[in-house]
């Protein structure tokens, strides 16, 4: 029920908060609610990824694009998500979720999404997403071009180039078959 409530909030927020540009920084301002706690006592490590789901609805949103997806039937689905807990966020204590797109290529969308508190880093995460749609995976120029806007790619930072250069190490590993793997 708690996320509801908040994703009603961030939606109602979107739209009277100001347009962002594609390459734009949202900001979302959370707080530690008791059912976000773990037995530690602090924000759960899984709360942090689901509340990220929530910046990147904000992001969507305000860039103008969510009407659009919905119309189209497309539906954002991340693929890979690596996340660095600094900083344990306490109960009650307010922060800020801060997303932002950093590059694309032909398939993936990937996202920076940092969690502050007073100007302090508490988690940081790097996200890659994709749209799927009636007639499947949605190319990221196709979603460029919804939203309206003439815009190359800014080149891969160095953190996702590593990250995709780890993922493409971990797939040589996959395998559907359970009994193989272990």
């Amino acid at each position: 029920m708690n996320l509801l409530f908040r994703t009603l909030y961030v939606l109602l927020a979107a739209l009277r908060r100001e347009r962002l540009g594609p390459l734009d920084e949202s900001t979302v301002t959370f707080r530690v609610l008791p059912n976000d706690l773990d037995v530690n006592l602090h924000m759960n490590n899984g709360r942090y990824l689901t509340l990220m789901d929530l910046g990147r609805l904000d992001l969507i949103a305000r860039i103008g694009i969510l009407g659009e997806i919905r119309r189209r039937r497309w539906m954002p689905v991340i693929g890979a998500q690596k996340i660095r807990y600094r900083r344990s966020l306490k109960p009650f204590q307010k922060y800020q979720l801060r997303s932002r797109l950093l590059c694309w290529d032909d398939k993936w969308f990937f996202m920076e999404q940092r969690f502050e508190h007073r100007g302090h880093l508490m988690a940081i995460a790097l996200v890659k997403g994709l749209f799927l749609g009636p007639e499947g995976q949605v190319p990221t120029q196709r979603v460029v071009e919804v939203a309206g806007v003439e815009i190359a790619s800014p080149p891969f930072p160095e953190p996702v180039a590593a990250w995709q250069e780890a993922e493409s190490v971990l797939r040589e590993y996959e395998t559907d078959d359970v009994e193989a793997a272990g």
